[in-house]
C-alpha cells in the first residue's frame, strides 16, 4: 500500500507536466513525429529496466527454494509467450500508435488545464468497462457522481457558458483518447493479475511496437522531417516528453500493482493542479474561476465514486 502510495504521488507531478510540455513544443514538431520520437525514446529508456527485471526474475527462480514464489517468477518470467498475452501486447501496441497523437492534438485544442481535468473521465469509463468486461455492478451513487464529474467538467471546458456548438474540438479528441486509454489498460490490469506480465514488459513493448508503427509511416511520407529531430532544441523536448511520459507511465503500471485501480485513480486526480501550476508558470494559461470549480467538482466525485466501491467491497 505503501509504495503504491509513492509510486502514485510521484506520477501525480510527472503526468500532470505531460500537457505542459505538449504544448511548449516548437510547432514545428507535429503531433504525428512527437508521438513517434517519444515512444522510440521511451522503448530506448526502458530497454534496459526491462533485461534487468527479467535477469531478476532468472535469478530468483535459480536461488529461491520457495515453490508458490517459483511458480509466480515463473508465470512472469514466460506469461508473454502465452498467445492472449501475444494478442493483448499487440493490440496495446497498435493502440497506442494513434493514442498519443491524439492526445498532442488535444492538448493543443483544449489547453493543458482543460486536457488534464478531461483526463480524470477515466473513472467514468474504468467503472464501464468493469460492468461490461468484468460484470462489476455501478451503484446508484456512483452512477450519479459519475454524472456529476461530467458536469464539472462542463463547467471548466465551456467556461460556465454551457455553449456546446461552440465546444472546442481538443475536448471530444481527448474524450475518445480516454476511452481507449480506459479500455486497454482494464485487459492490462487483468494481465496483471494473473502475474503473467509485469509493467516494464508493458512499457518496453508498448512503446517498440508503437513506435516502429508511427515512424515506419511517417518517415516513408514525409523523410525530410527527420532533420526536424536532430535539431539540438527540437529534441530536448522529444527527450522530455519520453522520459515523462514513459516514467509517468511506468508509476502508473507500479501503482495498480500495489492498489486498486480506484486508488490510483483518486491519487491522480490531484493531476488538474500541478497543471494549472505549471501551465500558468511556463505558458501563462489563467486558471480562472470555473476551473476552480470544476476542478473540484472532479476530485470530490471521483473521491465518493471510489468510497462507494470500497464499501460495496
Amino acid at each position: 500500500m505503501k509504495k503504491g502510495l509513492l509510486f502514485g504521488s510521484i506520477a501525480i507531478f510527472m503526468i500532470g507536466l505531460q500537457p505542459v510540455i505538449a504544448n511548449a513544443r516548437p510547432n514545428v514538431i507535429d503531433p504525428s513525429l512527437f508521438a513517434a520520437i517519444t515512444s522510440i525514446i521511451e522503448a530506448l529508456i526502458f530497454l534496459p529496466i526491462y533485461i534487468l527485471e527479467r535477469s531478476k526474475l532468472k535469478y530468483d527462480i535459480k536461488n529461491k527454494q520457495d515453490e508458490k514464489q517459483q511458480i509466480l517468477n515463473e508465470s512472469l518470467l514466460n506469461g508473454w509467450k502465452k498467445t492472449k498475452n501475444i494478442k493483448l501486447l499487440l493490440l496495446i501496441g497498435f493502440t497506442f500508435s494513434f493514442v498519443p497523437i491524439l492526445n498532442y492534438i488535444g492538448f493543443e485544442q483544449a489547453g493543458a488545464i482543460n486536457s488534464s481535468l478531461i483526463f480524470k473521465s477515466e473513472i467514468i469509463f474504468a467503472l464501464v468497462f468493469g460492468y461490461i468486461f468484468l460484470k462489476e455492478k455501478i451503484s446508484l451513487i456512483q452512477a450519479l457522481f459519475c454524472l456529476l464529474l461530467f458536469f464539472g467538467l462542463i463547467i471548466s471546458v465551456t467556461q460556465g457558458s454551457f455553449n456546446f456548438l461552440n465546444l472546442n474540438l481538443g475536448v471530444p479528441i481527448l474524450l475518445t483518447s480516454v476511452t481507449i486509454f480506459m479500455f486497454v489498460h482494464t485487459l492490462t490490469k487483468a494481465g496483471f493479475d494473473r502475474n503473467e506480465l509485469f509493467p516494464s514488459q508493458v512499457v518496453f513493448m508498448r512503446n517498440l511496437i508503437s513506435g516502429i508503427i508511427i515512424s515506419s509511416i511517417y518517415f516513408l511520407f514525409f523523410p525530410k522531417n527527420f532533420f526536424i529531430v536532430l535539431d539540438p532544441i527540437n529534441f530536448i523536448f522529444f527527450l522530455l516528453m519520453g522520459i515523462d511520459y514513459g516514467v509517468s507511465l511506468f508509476l502508473w503500471y507500479k501503482t495498480l500493482t500495489f492498489i486498486e485501480i480506484g486508488k490510483a485513480s483518486v491519487i491522480l486526480s490531484l493531476t488538474p493542479i500541478v497543471s494549472a501550476f505549471f501551465s500558468f508558470i511556463i505558458l501563462g494559461d489563467l486558471f480562472t474561476v470555473f476551473n476552480l470549480i470544476g476542478t473540484v467538482i472532479v476530485i470530490f466525485s471521483i473521491t465518493i465514486i471510489v468510497k462507494e466501491k470500497e464499501e460495496k467491497d
